[in-house]
């Protein structure tokens, strides 16, 4: 009996969590879309819906169906109870930090971007810095505080095992610190660290269905140099080729943010491209930024034939090329996506990337996988963020571990 009741469970439960993923993937369904989508007959799926709506967690949204049959009656359809709670997004970067409210069903209550400098993490400690936007962000949205599930925050670098705090970061003294302990203890919110790389990936897919049967290998070019491979129906779970840019290219050679030499970032980011075209000496202390407008520039005397500045470009391409050739000699990928600023000098690079990723033995059978080009890298990396938060609070609901809260408006 004790066995039969545990089943029955086990199975409601991950009913409502398929009800909750088709409502995230697919947005507002009616009763028999979702019922169709999921495979369930119509009479479970209305009891999972009266359940779902019961606990707050689904609303209802009723709209006039104009047709020959229809003769004017409402048609509903499901979707996610927008007071069901909200979540916190942080986005840091080696240049902004940017703070985003998202209520349950993903739309933008309120948003708080700032400039980050060098020396930020120099003057204030990050978890000091981080439970202060928080602590502004709540005291600007005083009556949904209460109903706050989650701080989501995306971060470059490396996390440590704990996923507590980051061993390295090219944002400038923000390893080494705890940030979610700080967070928990003085605000009591839960809190999670995620690396942008993986973020990048996982919302080039939610952006890009088309990428859920492949094999993907999403590549950031720009200041930075970073990856996330991606496999079909998001398996594994797990952070790979994040650190792209970090892989050797020439060992013993150009200098890289990271401190390293002969990374493939120190010589395919801007500062690299920027250090190369002025025949700066690949040891040199790498610029902390470069102006947009600079490389622009730089492009546009590559395009009319300047050698330093093609053969700097050029460089650039062969590293991302031979870091890709590394990559599908270990693994089949079936679609390449690059993304970032420098995307806009692909013509530039493109030669040097196609030289790298064929020369070896796999690199000729496989050839180069075909590529596509996502000029902004900001609206995946913040979808990434905002699905992968939305999604496990939707796994919470769905078990029920978490209840809704009761939203209360400020006395």
């Amino acid at each position: 009996m004790a066995q039969g009741v545990a089943d029955t469970e086990m199975i409601r439960r991950q009913n409502r969590q398929l009800v909750l993923d088709a409502l995230r993937r697919h947005g507002p369904l009616s009763r028999s879309q979702v019922a169709s989508t999921i495979g369930l007959s119509n009479a479970t799926l209305t009891a999972i819906a009266a359940e779902l709506v019961g606990d707050g967690i689904l609303t209802e949204l009723a709209e006039l169906v104009i047709g020959a049959k229809s003769r004017g009656r409402p048609g509903v359809r499901l979707a996610h109870n927008r007071d069901a709670g909200f979540v916190l997004l942080i986005e840091i970067d080696v240049n902004r930090c940017r703070l985003s409210l998202i209520d349950y069903s993903g739309v933008l209550v309120d948003r708080v971007e700032t400039t980050v400098d060098p020396a930020l993490f120099a003057r204030t400690p990050p978890a000091v810095y981080f439970v202060e936007r928080i602590g502004m962000m709540i005291g600007r949205n005083a009556d949904i505080a209460n109903a706050i599930h989650a701080v989501s925050i995306s971060v470059q670098g490396i996390l440590d095992s704990a996923g507590a705090s980051l061993k390295w970061s090219p944002i400038a003294h923000l390893a080494g610190h705890d940030i979610i302990g700080p967070i928990h203890r003085r605000l009591g919110l839960s809190a999670q660290l995620f690396k942008r790389g993986r973020l990048m990936a996982d919302g080039m897919r939610w952006l890009d269905p088309t990428l859920d049967s492949g094999t993907v290998a999403t590549i950031h070019i720009g200041s930075t140099i970073g990856m996330g491979l991606t496999f079909p129906n998001g398996r594994p779970e797990t952070d790979l080729g994040t650190e792209f840019g970090h892989m050797v290219h020439v060992p013993g050679g150009a200098l890289c943010r990271c401190g390293a030499r002969g990374c493939i970032e120190s010589y395919a980011a801007d500062y690299a491209i920027l250090r190369a075209a002025y025949s700066v000496p690949e040891q040199a202390t790498p610029a902390s930024s470069v102006p947009a407008a600079d490389f622009q520039q730089l492009a546009m005397r590559a395009r009319q034939g300047e050698r330093n500045a093609r053969r700097a470009f050029t460089s650039a391409g062969q590293a991302i090329g031979y870091g890709i050739n590394r990559l599908i000699s270990i693994i089949e990928i079936d679609r390449i996506v690059l993304l970032g600023p420098t995307t806009a000098a692909y013509d530039l690079i493109e030669p040097g990337i196609a030289e790298g990723a064929t020369a070896s033995l796999m690199g000729k059978i496989r050839g180069l996988p075909p590529i596509t080009r996502v000029a902004d890298a900001g609206e995946p990396i913040y979808r990434g963020l905002m699905m992968k938060t939305l999604t496990e609070i939707d796994q919470a609901f769905a078990s029920r571990v978490v209840a809704p809260p009761v939203r209360r408006s400020a006395e």
